[in-house]
């Protein structure tokens, strides 16, 4: 069957267009420079010849980044980090979301417990108090100090279980008549079917703790033990020339750039997130509960 567009539709769908692939370039180009920048050399950058187009090539800023070992530690620290931390987190929101996505005839007080979590997103105790508790408990200096304090993140809790919610009840309850209990419905039921929302939550919850980089600078000691935004942001982005002494890493370094230091650890930092997002988008435009029930 062919499609007959009117005219006011046919200028709707190309200014969709257009301001979609404005926004696109929006987007784009602020990343070609950053990239162009941290593969130029200084005196191209000193100049402000780089635009989206690395000039006299060169990957000097990476080589100064990734050969300290602090760097590839920080990296096995972000890493772990963030498998814990998705974990974790996935975990606790699912089973903290479900019971509260029923109504009050299935769970007493539920308005009660709803509010309890709705005040612990807006108020907190603070930084302090945070960081005695931590100390308290022997987490300094640990990798527990990263992922427990946010081990529940409330606003993902609210948006899991407004998705639970508009799930057909007709799914449990054919589930429940033939004899399966809340924990095998939650499983093998309402879990399979939410693939799109846990998909975009366990995202947000990876770039939040690939990019964090407060928590181990309060919590951790010792450099060494610093996640990979914690090193870029005092290591890299703070460099101090006057505690540097071998002479070839001084004549390295006059040849490098604060900004194409900047860049590449700019660009080091995103590329995972990059990587993985590809993956993750297919849940993004997949049906949710299509076909799930049956008239």
């Amino acid at each position: 069957m062919v499609e007959h567009r009117s005219a006011s539709r046919k200028l709707f769908i190309a200014f969709n267009y257009t301001f979609l692939a404005v926004m696109s370039l929006a987007c784009l180009l602020p990343l070609l420079n950053v990239l162009s920048v941290s593969f130029s050399s200084a005196a191209a950058i000193e100049a402000g010849r780089v635009t989206l187009w690395p000039v006299d090539f060169t990957a000097r800023a990476y080589t100064f980044v990734a050969e300290k070992k602090e760097f590839l530690t920080s990296i096995g620290i972000s890493g772990k980090r963030v498998l814990l931390g998705v974990l974790i987190n996935m975990t606790l929101t699912i089973l903290t979301a479900y019971p509260l996505s029923k109504d009050v005839v299935q769970l007493k007080f539920r308005t009660g417990y709803a509010w309890v979590f709705v005040f612990t997103m807006l108020f907190s105790g603070g930084l302090i108090p945070t960081y005695m508790v931590i100390r308290q408990l022997g987490m300094l200096d640990s990798i527990w100090a990263l992922v427990l304090p946010g081990a529940v993140p409330i606003f993902n809790v609210v948006l899991m279980l407004n998705f639970f919610r508009n799930l057909p009840k007709e799914l449990s309850e054919s589930a429940f008549i033939d004899g399966a209990g809340h924990w095998q419905t939650l499983w093998r039921i309402i879990v399979p079917l939410s693939m799109p929302s846990i998909a975009t939550v366990s995202l947000f919850t990876i770039v939040g703790h690939w990019n964090e980089w407060f928590g181990g600078l309060i919590y951790m000691n010792d450099p060494i033990h610093y996640p990979l935004a914690s090193y870029l942001q005092t290591i890299v982005v703070r460099l101090d020339m006057t505690q540097i002494n071998d002479p070839t890493m001084l004549r390295f370094l006059s040849e490098l750039n604060d900004r194409a230091i900047r860049a590449a650890q700019i660009f080091l930092g995103m590329l995972p997130v990059l990587c993985v997002y590809p993956f993750l988008q297919r849940f993004f435009m997949s049906g949710i509960v299509l076909g799930s029930v049956k008239e």
